[in-house]
């Protein structure tokens, strides 16, 4: 897996903040993208909450949220 390069200044609060919310946003809109999909083809909402539960996309997205949570908290804390 490659890393990415790391910036030479922390980002602030208010960008760890807009960071935060863009990714909800985008979260939420691709959650209900496959809720929406999933009724189309008329699955079982089992199935529909099985495949969110193992989308990549939406847990990558969970794992960068509760990153940047808490470095957000942890810079607060200072």
């Amino acid at each position: 897996m490659m890393t990415e390069p790391q910036p030479a200044e922390k980002p602030s609060l208010k960008e760890l903040q807009e960071s935060i919310d863009e990714l909800a946003t985008y979260r939420e809109r691709l959650y209900q993208d496959v809720v929406n999909l999933g009724k189309k083809l008329r699955l079982s909402q089992k199935k529909i909450d099985a495949t969110i539960a193992a989308h990549p996309e939406l847990q990558r997205l969970d794992e960068i949220m509760i990153q940047l949570v808490n470095q957000k908290k942890s810079e607060e804390a200072k």
